[in-house]
């Protein structure tokens, strides 16, 4: 059996790295030769029902809710059972999306990554102010602005009234600390959503990014946010985008194609799993990213996804909906060939898997030993005539007597 080429690079790589000769690198390939053999599933098996036994019998004893905290500032992660089913459901927004952010070399310095740090966290109206009074008369809302906090996150004061942008409304700045938002429309219950919508309002960083945690993972400082934006992120200068991801399958599906979802599904399900010490060989979770992503987009284990879109018709019928699907079937004369297992199971019939996708048709030889004993067989003698001829003989001499 051939190996993949990617494990004979592999293997001349580190025979090159380790100078080993031609035998003991001979000894390495028939030795990963005999292990890859194992690995290698038997024609026939039935690898679809298999794999989603040893995903689904691990995944009953997942706890219903578990947090995994993200940095000693606590960001609250999504994981065990209600994660497995954001990933292979394919939720197009995750409960609690995050980004784990990488720096290039240049910006290890603790300074640099705070600065990067406070570009990425998304600051509001509301994290700058102070207190708010509101005219009902003269419909005006006057927020006081914090200027400490203004100065710690590189604000300035007066280029602040052109960041919010909202309709009907004229603003400006007063005393230095004070700014002023004058209502244009004379509604006194929409100066209350004015109100509202104004401390919610975007000034800095990245809309979403609500969190953002700096913790040293071996040598190098790590940025990890609640929220994810990985467009803007990889915008900003000194992130290396080449490792900075993020848990929202979608996003990286429209950022980095449909390859980068594919491994993000593989990746998450792995640590989702491996959080909750479970331990699942990798390939099978593969085999369901791959199902997930074959046809360039992603598809849910659902309903609406994989399972409903199945040629045949009583799959399809006994996941869910059955009534629509065989009136679907009989209105469009569709034909059920009973190529799966499943169907087969239903008709009770065998089914085409292992032993029974195979029929065996042939002649059988005649042996030696059978011509043999055919000619040593004994000539009939009058001991082993039978019983039916002893009683014809014997009626025609009782003929013969009378005659």
């Amino acid at each position: 059996m051939m190996l993949p080429p990617k494990y004979i690079k592999e293997i001349e790589k580190y025979a090159e790295k380790k100078k080993l000769t031609e035998k003991k690198k001979q000894k390495i390939i028939e030795k990963i030769e005999s292990l890859y053999k194992r690995f290698v599933y038997d024609p026939e098996e039935p690898i679809g029902i298999v794999t989603a036994q040893s995903l689904s019998e691990p995944a009953t004893q997942m706890t219903m809710r578990t947090y995994h905290f993200a940095g000693t500032a606590g960001i609250q992660v999504t994981l065990g059972l209600p994660r497995m089913i954001e990933i292979f459901d394919a939720r197009k927004e995750p409960k609690t999306p995050t980004m784990t952010i990488y720096l290039k070399k240049d910006y290890q310095d603790i300074e640099k990554v705070k600065r990067v740090a406070e570009e990425i966290k998304e600051i509001k109206m509301k994290d700058i102010v102070l207190s708010t009074t509101i005219d009902l008369t003269e419909l005006w809302i006057k927020c006081k602005l914090d200027t400490n906090k203004m100065k710690e996150y590189n604000i300035d004061i007066e280029k602040l009234p052109k960041k919010i942008r909202i309709r009907g409304i004229e603003t400006k700045i007063e005393n230095n600390n004070i700014l002023k938002v004058v209502y244009k429309k004379d509604d006194i219950r929409g100066l209350y959503k004015l109100k509202y919508s104004l401390l919610e309002s975007h000034i800095k960083g990245i809309k979403g990014v609500s969190q953002v945690v700096v913790n040293k993972e071996q040598d190098e400082w790590v940025i990890s946010t609640l929220g994810s934006n990985l467009k803007k992120v990889f915008n900003i200068e000194g992130i290396d985008p080449t490792r900075t991801t993020c848990n929202n399958i979608f996003e990286i599906y429209d950022v980095l194609g449909i390859e980068a979802a594919r491994n993000t599904i593989v990746e998450q399900a792995k640590f989702t799993m491996e959080e909750q010490g479970l331990d699942v060989d990798i390939r099978y979770i593969m085999l369901l990213a791959d199902l997930m992503t074959v046809d360039g987009e992603i598809k849910a284990i659902g309903r609406y996804g994989i399972s409903g879109q199945k040629t045949s018709v009583l799959v399809r019928a006994s996941f869910e909906e059955t009534k629509k699907h065989f009136v679907n079937a009989s209105v469009k004369g569709e034909r059920d060939k009973l190529k799966g297992a499943i169907e087969n199971i239903m008709m009770n019939q065998v089914a085409p898997i292992g032993t029974g996708a195979f029929e065996l048709v042939g002649s059988i030889p005649k042996t030696k030993k059978a011509e043999k004993t055919k000619s040593e067989k004994p000539k009939k003698t009058e001991k082993t005539k039978s019983k039916k001829a002893k009683k014809a003989e014997s009626k025609k001499k009782t003929k013969t007597k009378k005659s």
